[in-house]
Parts: C-alpha cells; sequence; structure tokens
C-alpha cells in the first residue's frame, strides 16, 4: 500500500501542494534556545518575510561551460 506524506501549515493549517511553500527557520544566537522551524504557504511565507533581507548563497560558484 503506497503512503503519501502531506505538509500543512503551521500557521493557518492548509494543505501545502507539492512543489510549494517554505520552510522557514529562526536560528538564535543563544546556542542554549536551539533552533526552530515551522512550514508556510508561499503566500504565508511573503507576507513574513516582506522586510527581510536575503541571505548570501555560499558555496563556490559553479562552473562556467566553455564552448
Amino acid at each position: 500500500m503506497a503512503r503519501k506524506t502531506v505538509l500543512v501549515s503551521d500557521l493557518s493549517g492548509d494543505v501545502i501542494e507539492d512543489g510549494k511553500g517554505a520552510t522557514a527557520r529562526v536560528v538564535y544566537t543563544d546556542q542554549r534556545k536551539g533552533v526552530r522551524e515551522m512550514h508556510l504557504t508561499d503566500a504565508e511565507a511573503d507576507r513574513i518575510f516582506e522586510k527581510a533581507r536575503r541571505a548570501v548563497r555560499r558555496g563556490r560558484r559553479p562552473k562556467v561551460a566553455s564552448s
């Protein structure tokens, strides 16, 4: 029998479709508080993080394919 995992928004309780939604992580500077995480729909994430700054991508840049 096949099983399907359904993601549900932690704020509104709406079902998050496959390929949609976001996961928000809050990392405290005080390590004793740990890390908090919640699942959001695209609309909720846009509304909550409209004033947030973009995080810089980390890691090595991909090589450019030479012609």
